[in-house]
């Protein structure tokens, strides 16, 4: 038998399930496919949301700290907000099949710090299938953007029908890269019904002002469950 971690243990029963009333932040997970914007978006949200709320960062790669890193050099957030999690496995794997390496890097880190409203958990890049399991997280934001092509939308996957924010990044690259933003849109709402799509570029100024509405919102929606 190789060393390493166990991962028998079943956190599925071990903690109550995200939602359930219970004194812990509210926790939103963040996927998408590699290059999408997610560390981008990561970003932009700790800058819009850091002076009236407390947020903390779960990065995920799989044999590196880079994400986190990222963010720690551009100071969205005190250094002690971020931690990284390497996972050593798909980033599906480790969002929503065994989310043990998560669930106590989630844990641990809102203890420490004793104050969080908010934990961002940001996926590793992975396909149009990787979602995050609901006893990780109580929220997901599926990001794809327009320079991975047009039909991605019409592609689906449960990534794009089932999370509870779409965000089609990118859109400032959509002429150069001969991508109809509006079909995007159209394309993903026909999948997604009422669940909400905004079309954005997060690096813009102002650009993810919609998504940190979104999280403000599902942040003031929880408070009361957390009384």
């Amino acid at each position: 038998m190789g060393a390493g971690h166990d991962h028998s243990h079943d956190h599925h029963h071990e903690h109550p399930a995200p939602g359930a009333p219970g004194e812990r932040p509210l926790r939103i997970g963040i996927g998408g496919p590699v290059g999408s914007g997610k560390t981008s978006l990561v970003a932009a949200l700790c800058t819009a949301l850091r002076d009236e709320l407390s947020i903390a960062v779960i990065t995920n790669d799989i044999f590196t700290s880079e994400d986190a890193e990222a963010l720690r050099r551009a100071e969205v957030l005190p250094i002690e907000r971020i931690v990284a999690v390497e996972t050593g496995c798909c980033p599906h794997t480790a969002i929503s099949d065994d989310i043990s390496a998560n669930l106590d890097a989630v844990e641990g880190l809102e203890s420490r710090l004793g104050d969080v409203d908010v934990t961002l958990v940001e996926s590793g890049g992975d396909n149009l299938t990787a979602i995050f399991s609901r006893a990780l997280v109580d929220h997901q934001i599926f990001v794809i953007d327009t320079a991975g092509g047009d039909d991605i939308p019409r592609k689906g996957g449960p990534g794009i029908a089932t999370a509870d924010l779409l965000v089609i990044n990118k859109t400032d690259l959509a002429p150069f890269v001969d991508s109809d933003v509006e079909r995007m849109v159209a394309d993903a709402t026909e999948r997604r019904g009422a669940l909400p799509v905004m079309a954005t570029s997060v690096t813009v100024t102002g650009g993810a002002d919609g998504v940190a509405d979104w999280v403000r919102a599902r942040v003031e929606a929880w408070r009361p469950v957390r009384a």
